[in-house]
């Protein structure tokens, strides 16, 4: 009985051996089937990167000109793009670093300029704003070895220290006296608020400008 009964299980399909090949079968599928699915996907770490990196952001045109103005008495022409600050445009293409990048928002007077004459905060001046127009900066101040009234006074008067905001200081100073500001302490305070000095050498400053003052009033 156990053999004609085992006998027709196996011919029925359900026999012992049917089961073990069944399993077995089952085991071996699903282990293709999980290889498959690992294998399919074997991508580098640079591809699965780049897959999942998002679409880079659209990078506007460069909108180039050519502009023309007057650098301490120098005709300059110079392609640009439309955005340069007048402040990137004399340090990165001009080599002009007397004037320094402070804050860049137009709160610390280190990047003081002169434009036809009157004081600019060249990091917030665009330089396609000076077409035709005359700029003076630190480096264009002194007349070869001779030193301008106002830089010799700040040396006589300890109107510095680091020396980081000195450039700005002294331009600002200029424009001070030359607007007709410099006619007491009060007023040189007022107008030279812009201008901040860290290493706090405010009190030379006054006093070297009202130096300066006399000088170029004379001059």
């Amino acid at each position: 009985m156990p053999a004609n009964g085992q006998a027709d299980k196996d011919e029925d399909g359900f026999g012992s051996s049917t089961l073990i090949l069944s399993r077995r079968s089952a085991l071996q599928g699903g282990s293709a089937i999980v290889a498959a699915s690992i294998f399919a996907d074997r991508s580098t770490p640079a591809e699965a990167a780049t897959t999942l990196q998002p679409s880079p952001l659209p990078v506007a045109p460069a909108h180039a000109l050519t502009l023309h103005t007057t650098v301490n008495g120098t005709p300059i022409e110079v392609e640009i793009d439309a955005r340069t600050s007048l402040l990137d445009l004399l340090r990165e293409r001009l080599a002009l670093t007397g004037a320094k990048k402070g804050c860049d928002h137009g709160q610390c007077g280190a990047c003081t300029v002169h434009v036809d004459g009157r004081r600019v905060a060249s990091c917030l001046t665009l330089a396609a704003k000076i077409e035709g127009r005359e700029v003076l900066t630190i480096e264009g101040l002194s007349e070869g070895d001779t030193l301008h009234p106002m830089q010799q006074a700040f040396i006589d008067h300890d109107a510095l220290q680091c020396g980081y905001c000195t450039p700005g200081q002294i331009m600002a100073a200029v424009a001070c006296v030359n607007e007709g500001n410099a006619t007491s302490k009060e007023r040189i305070r007022e107008y030279m608020s812009g201008n901040i000095c860290r290493c706090g050498a405010y009190v030379g400053i006054v006093a070297a400008i009202e130096d300066a003052a006399a000088k170029m009033r004379r001059d």
